[in-house]
């Protein structure tokens, strides 16, 4: 009798009863028994409880189910693929379904599953099948996000994709050494669109009040009676961002001009206008005392309001000088897919040691453990020479493989004896160092003609072996018998 057929339709409304009622429990032993009663082959029912763990999944979602429910769906998929009842990417579909369909709050709780099991996506059986899933339900998720508003998740994703892929994964390697461009600042090229000494009058016009804490323009620090704004030196400022960003520039002669020019005005401001200790605002030391855990890293704000501020501030100081020492250390540094043609001149380089000597000279001056920061600074970009060169090499992986523990012992080549102790000299005579043992040794050829010389028979016949044993036992011979 043949074994059953597989029916699609049957297989899929038994899987799918079998799957519902485990998600509660996450207990894949009903699920198993289930599988193995369904007729078909094994790649069959396979493919057919993915299709399931989807559709399952996917009226959740429709009809809003708690995360809980979906991870318990994605648990119990994992569990699938160790029990051999689906295919191993199977918990990585649906992982990209959860995030590509729930708001971004939720994909938070998601996503803090897919931190906690970073162990399993490592094993073999999931990480061949899933790290391109991974990889790009990652990239997804960084598209959706707000690098300012969601600065911690974004770090988040990129601390689970360090720890999931090894140092020397391509795809996580910029190996042509390419700048992020996209990365633009942007001013007030002009002073005719700055906004300062705006009044708030259109707003107070309209009745909108300004509530206690706030200031509006007129009531600014540092405003235009107490300190007048350089418009001319807050262009030049903030135009540095765009070198720091393509520091390619600095190899064009005219770009390189303007480069010069600007920094060593900037430089000049820095230099001249010094920070003291009292000058740190209270607020923040005390922020810094509370170890607070929420720290958040944004871009700085251009407006010209706030320039004069900025330059009293230590941290945006140092934020400057340490993009100083980055472009430096690239300017100066062997890359291997920067083009030949980027050279520095003498009087480049020797502008760019003694600018180097003047910024670290900078660093140290600032409050707050000045020369503390500088001395890291400097050890942190001294160590980047070693990743650098790792990466001028092609990132070769880290990880060495394991050397057999036994290796085939070679045998040692003999030393070739002479010519002439082998016979090969000439008449092919073998000398021994004495005329007389040269005669006796050279009598035969060789050896086995030697052995072969009739004169070495030494086994004697039979009569030969008895000759005196039978004249002994002849009584003509009268020999006693003392004497036999």
């Amino acid at each position: 009798m043949s074994p059953p057929l597989f029916s699609l339709p049957e297989a899929r409304s038994k899987l799918t009863s079998a799957t519902r009622e485990a998600v509660p429990s996450k207990n894949i032993k009903h699920l198993l028994s289930v599988f193995s009663q369904v007729p078909g082959s094994e790649n069959e029912k396979k493919l057919t409880l993915d299709q399931v763990f989807r559709v399952v999944l996917e009226e959740e979602i429709i009809n809003h189910a708690s995360c809980e429910t979906c991870l318990a769906i994605i648990s119990l998929a994992i569990s699938g693929v160790t029990e051999g009842l689906c295919t191993a990417t199977t918990p990585f579909v649906l992982l990209g379904d959860v995030l590509d369909c729930l708001p971004l709050d939720l994909c938070d709780k998601i996503f803090t599953f897919v931190e906690k099991n970073v162990g399993t996506w490592k094993s073999n059986t999931f990480y061949s099948a899933g790290k391109n899933y991974l990889l790009r339900m990652c990239n997804d998720l960084l598209r959706r996000l707000s690098k300012s508003q969601n600065t911690v998740f974004c770090g988040r994703i990129q601390l689970f994709l360090a720890r999931l892929f090894p140092l020397s994964e391509k795809s996580g390697l910029n190996l042509q050494s390419q700048f992020n461009l996209e990365n633009v600042t942007v001013f007030n090229v002009n002073e005719q669109e700055s906004t300062l000494g705006q009044k708030q009058t259109e707003d107070r016009e309209d009745g909108m009040e300004i509530e206690e804490g706030e200031m509006g323009d007129d009531e600014a620090p540092n405003n235009n009676s107490s300190i007048p704004i350089d418009y001319n030196l807050y262009r030049k400022f903030w135009s540095l961002q765009d070198f720091f960003r393509n520091p390619v520039q600095c190899y064009d002669k005219g770009s390189w001009k303007v480069f010069l020019k600007f920094s060593e005005e900037v430089l000049q401001v820095f230099k001249s206008y010094k920070l003291d200790d009292t000058q740190a605002s209270r607020k923040k030391i005390e922020e810094l005392k509370s170890g607070g855990e929420h720290v958040y890293f944004a871009k700085f704000l251009t407006s010209e309001k706030l320039m004069d501020l900025q330059l009293s501030d230590s941290n945006f100081r140092r934020h400057i000088l340490v993009q100083y020492l980055i472009l430096f250390q690239y300017l100066k540094g062997q890359v291997k897919f920067k083009s030949s043609n980027y050279v520095l001149l003498e009087e480049q380089s020797a502008w760019i040691e003694e600018t180097t000597k003047l910024v670290h000279q900078l660093l140290c001056e600032a409050p707050s453990a000045g020369d503390k920061f500088s001395k890291m600074v400097e050890h942190i970009l001294s160590t980047e020479e070693n990743w650098n060169a790792w990466k001028n090499e092609g990132c070769p992986s880290y990880v060495k493989e394991r050397q057999p523990d036994s290796k085939p012992l070679k045998m040692a080549r003999k030393r070739p004896a002479p010519e002439d102790f082998l016979g090969k000299g000439p008449n092919k005579k073998i000398l021994m160092g004495n005329e007389e043992l040269t005669r006796l040794w050279n009598l035969c050829p060789d050896n086995i003609e030697a052995c072969k010389s009739e004169t070495r028979e030494f086994m004697p016949s039979l009569e030969q072996f008895f000759e005196e044993a039978m004249e002994q036992a002849d009584p003509e011979n009268m020999v006693e018998d003392e004497y036999k």
